[in-house]
């Protein structure tokens, strides 16, 4: 079984880091402009779709964890008719999104914080971007539905696909053309439409077969419709609070002073790079767990989470290591200026903390969304919000300062663990009794 995590998690490991990696390549492009304002409106635009982009993360996990479901019990009809309702509800989505771009500029500009000469920029970018929005739904229910067909490979081309069609798009229209931060949206515009397409491409060419499957009458089926609202509602409040907390951190650091803002801003890239190596084998837990409670297979399900917690600790220790030790290297990366990295060091603990503290909540989140558990997923974010990280904050903040903001952020994330520890019981070992 150890083959099958390996061979569910590297490549989702692959597309995960080519997710930075594209930002960090917009960023340099915009960087070497002559103007920091291309860089602040690239920042806010982009701001605003991965906030639009974490709402519908519901696409992806809950198609899934249905859809691995429907493979374990060899229930091809419900296969295709899970990608069925999940390219709906994603093509519906992006265009009503496109249809309120209005309502969602007056909104998220009165939130964001720009001079005017970059919200301008901004906005340019913002309404150029947006008519991607029906194409990235559709990937992220399409690599969902990949996902829980055991199938980690297709979502792996479609995300470098991607990323390398948008990086050579940029550089032609910014390079080529003379755009400034448009050329980056209207790069970002055809990498997604044209990444749909592949997307589209590789399930004909392996799961055609599945069409004969497809019923018309059972497309709309009420009950299994009310079922996957609930989930991916459940699943929306507990991305809502995973985004409120980290949006909560980065405003207490703005308020502190500019300084501790740069600070969180650079540490917190490390908490996402072990984020994102994590959620590879988080994403192989949802294949495997969904299949198996599919196929009722108790001792292969309590076989898999066992061995997806032994790769937890297994990939958390080495990168503790690194951050603890190899803190000051790990700063330089990222700046130069060493206002910041001498600031730095004395929060370095707390990110060496990070891997260790978090991994078991990146672990359960790939099971619960594969076993369709949402509700205590909902009511574990709600909990670790709530009753752990927002009090632990006001008790924290004044006698430790920035220590205090990242013990609050730490427990927040060590509480979600023990939490979906104690749900597990009766909502995953014992799902199929």
């Amino acid at each position: 079984m150890n083959k099958q995590i390996l061979k569910l998690a590297i490549p989702n490991i692959i597309s995960n880091i080519t997710v930075p990696m594209l930002g960090m390549v917009d960023l340099a492009i915009m960087g070497r402009l002559g103007s920091e304002l291309y860089i602040g409106a690239i920042a806010l635009g982009g701001t605003i779709f991965n906030f639009i982009y974490a709402v519908f993360s519901f696409l992806r996990m809950g198609t899934s964890g249905f859809t691995a479901q429907a493979y374990g019990a060899d229930n091809s009809k419900e296969s295709i008719l899970m990608m069925g309702r999940s390219i709906f509800f994603a093509i519906a989505g992006g265009i009503l999104i496109i249809l309120l771009q209005y309502p969602i500029d007056i909104l998220s500009f009165s939130l964001l914080n720009g001079s005017t000469d970059v919200e301008v920029l901004a906005r340019e970018y913002f309404y150029i971007r947006i008519y991607a929005a029906p194409a990235s739904l559709g990937i992220l229910a399409m690599s969902g539905w990949f996902i829980g067909m055991q199938n980690s490979r297709y979502p792996m081309f479609v995300a470098i696909f991607i990323n390398v069609v948008n990086i050579l798009a940029n550089v032609f229209f910014v390079y080529g053309l003379h755009m400034k931060s448009d050329g980056v949206a209207l790069g970002t515009v055809i990498a997604q439409y044209l990444g749909f397409i592949l997307a589209t491409i590789l399930f004909y060419k392996k799961y055609r077969h599945l069409l004969a499957f497809w019923e018309q009458a059972e497309f709309f089926n009420l009950s299994k419709l009310k079922r996957f609202f609930k989930v991916n509602t459940d699943i929306i409040i507990r991305t809502l609070c995973l985004i409120f907390t980290l949006a909560f951190f980065t405003a207490q650091s703005a308020k502190m002073n500019d300084t501790i803002l740069a600070v969180n801003t650079v540490l917190l890239q490390y908490f996402f790079v072990f984020s994102y190596l994590t959620d590879g084998f988080a994403y192989a837990a949802e294949s495997l767990v969904g299949r198996y409670i599919g196929a009722k297979d108790q001792p292969n399900l309590k076989k898999s989470i066992r061995l997806l917690f032994i790769w937890g600790i297994i990939i958390s220790i080495p990168f503790t290591l690194i951050y603890v030790f190899g803190g000051d290297v790990m700063l330089r990366l990222l700046t130069n200026n060493n206002e910041v990295i001498i600031a730095s060091k004395p929060y370095l603990i707390w990110i060496g903390l990070v891997p260790l503290i978090t991994f078991a909540a990146f672990i359960w989140d790939g099971i619960y969304i594969g076993a369709t558990a949402s509700a205590p997923m909902r009511n574990t974010l709600l909990l670790s919000t709530f009753l752990v990280f927002l009090p632990a904050f006001y008790l924290l903040i004044n006698p430790l300062g920035n220590h205090g903001l990242w013990l609050a952020l730490l427990l927040f994330m060590f509480s979600r663990g023990v939490f979906l520890t104690l749900f597990a019981p009766a909502n995953i070992y014992k799902i199929n009794s």
